[in-house]
């Protein structure tokens, strides 16, 4: 970053081209205005550049001292071309970066609204408020994930005042990355102090989400999120079928990192493959449901909370498959192999 000359001996100095110095405006012309740069001479802001800051500079007079960019030593009638917009860009820039720095906070007005977030403006830089930095209130719960639905929640805050932190700021590439959620996050901390891994916690689900469901939790109201895969012990397509906004449920935590906790319902669930070893033995021959198609092959369901996996191998393509098996039909399975440990079941069928 160029060095601002802050004071008038500064000026004394030889100018350099990019160097950001403070100059005072004598004159205006028509698309035009005169900066006197003391012993350096005089400065002019016009053409492309003029047109640039005319908002910038509709209301400076004669008198008004204003920072500058020089752009061009000497044109050809002997002035500094220099630039006003670019200073204010730079300033604003540095200013900004002071304010990461000592963790300001910062009101901004919404203007817009896209599916990854908020947009705003602060010091006259465009700036953006990703989804995931909003605070646990201001979160778009959807449950299927839409994103045209998460874009609706978002449009609500749009001409709304929000009180944000600078989380990241590049000046190059012109990116400014805000937070509302930094400042709770760090209230949050302090807080989970109280709690360990491990522990057993009451709470109420407040959203569900096609990843799984949050929830809030103890006297100060934190807020955790269960993942899909710790919502039970069986295989889950819709975590709304397994949990209902404002039900009551007891949790375990198993992870608290970064200021966010990690909670399961299944950890306090018996696990069904404990008592399954001697059923599915391999080599045995059992009674499935296909349950569902991926990729991987078919998903088979052996007893309640139970799930293998007839691998897509076993049939060579999709189309082989989806041929031989169909949802909801049950069907005889060969045992391949049981990992009690790893909750894998694989089978082969028989035919």
């Amino acid at each position: 970053m160029e060095e601002i000359a802050k004071d008038r001996s500064e000026l004394l100095k030889p100018p350099k081209a990019g160097e950001i110095v403070r100059g005072r405006i004598i004159g205006r012309g028509r698309s035009s205005i005169f900066v006197d740069l003391g012993s350096w001479g005089t400065g002019i802001i016009y053409g492309k550049e003029f047109l640039l800051a005319k908002d910038l500079l509709k209301k400076a007079k004669e008198g008004d001292e204003l920072f500058i960019k020089i752009v061009d030593l000497e044109n050809e009638e002997g002035f500094i071309e220099v630039s006003a917009l670019e200073a204010d860009r730079e300033i604003s820039w540095l200013k900004l970066k002071e304010k990461r720095n000592t963790a300001e906070n910062i009101m901004v007005k919404i203007l817009g609204a896209n599916k990854g977030g908020l947009l705003t403006t602060v010091m006259g830089v465009n700036a953006f408020l990703p989804v995931s930095q909003l605070s646990s209130a201001n979160y778009p719960r959807v449950e299927d994930g839409d994103a045209m639905k998460i874009l609706k929640e978002l449009q609500k805050f749009v001409g709304q005042e929000m009180e944000v932190k600078i989380l990241d700021l590049d000046p190059r590439g012109e990116k400014l990355i805000l937070s509302e959620k930094i400042k709770e996050t760090e209230k949050i901390k302090e807080i989970l102090k109280d709690y360990k891994v491990g522990d057993i916690v009451e709470g109420e689900i407040t959203g569900v989400v096609d990843f799984g469901a949050f929830v809030k939790f103890g006297a100060d109201s934190l807020e955790g999120l269960v993942h899909i895969s710790e919502l039970d012990w069986q295989l889950i397509e819709n975590p709304g079928d397994v949990v209902q906004v404002g039900e009551k449920v007891k949790l375990k935590i198993i992870d608290i990192s970064n200021g966010k906790v990690s909670l399961s319902l299944r950890a306090l669930k018996e696990d069904p493959w404990k008592t399954i070893e001697k059923t599915y033995e391999k080599g045995k021959i059992t009674r499935g449901k296909i349950t569902k198609f991926n990729p991987f092959g078919a998903f088979v369901e052996v007893a309640a909370k139970i799930q293998g996996l007839c691998h897509i191998s076993e049939f060579g393509t999709r189309q082989k498959m989806e041929e031989l098996l169909k949802i909801g039909s049950e069907y005889d399975f060969e045992v391949l192999l049981l990992d009690i440990k790893e909750h894998r079941l694989l089978l082969k069928l028989v035919l």
